[in-house]
């Protein structure tokens, strides 16, 4: 696993390997994360220079750290695995980008109340099948995370059940990864 593009690009990424398979560690694959945000940035136009980013269930933290290669201000990462806070703090250590980061242990379905600044781009890559990206952005919405206008990029394995407030502007199946945009209102 590798950054594929910006300042960071072909740094290599600690691995996930085989060790803790209660964590459900899933990384997307280079190939995918750097459709992706070809994506994002070339058919819908999102602009990373200055962007906050949140990464919810965000795992290794290769598409938060991937945005910031791609010149994000600031990239929140949350996840509330031991494994996955462990290979997130040495991925931020490797890219250098401990200034421009957080590391929230937290349950992405319940955020609560945001005491900051809101986002401009979220991920989300829940573990498949369980449905716990509709209760994260839920909760997101409700907890006012989301800054007007923002994209939100969401991996599943089936169709999503975006909540209100969000509305479906792009999807794209990449091997058994669907990708779902959405813009917030």
């Amino acid at each position: 696993m590798r950054i594929v593009s910006g300042r960071l690009r072909g740094l290599r990424l600690a691995d996930v390997g085989t060790g803790d398979k209660a964590a459900h560690l899933r990384p997307t694959s280079d190939r995918v994360r750097e459709s992706m945000f070809n994506l994002i940035q070339n058919s819908h136009g999102f602009a990373f220079e200055s962007a906050r980013v949140l990464d919810l269930f965000a795992g290794t933290g290769a598409l938060g750290l991937e945005s910031l290669s791609r010149g994000a201000a600031r990239v929140t990462f949350v996840d509330d695995g031991a494994t996955a806070r462990a290979l997130l703090r040495e991925n931020v250590e490797k890219s250098r980008a401990m200034g421009a980061t957080d590391i929230w242990r937290r349950d992405a379905t319940n955020l609560g109340e945001n005491r900051g600044d809101a986002y401009d781009l979220i991920f989300l890559d829940p573990p498949y099948g369980q449905r716990l990206g509709e209760a994260a952005l839920t909760s997101a919405l409700a907890g006012n995370w989301l800054a007007p206008g923002a994209l939100v990029v969401w991996e599943e394995d089936t169709t999503p059940l975006p909540p209100p407030g969000l509305t479906q502007i792009d999807q794209r199946r990449y091997s058994d990864t669907l990708v779902t945009l959405l813009r917030a209102a």
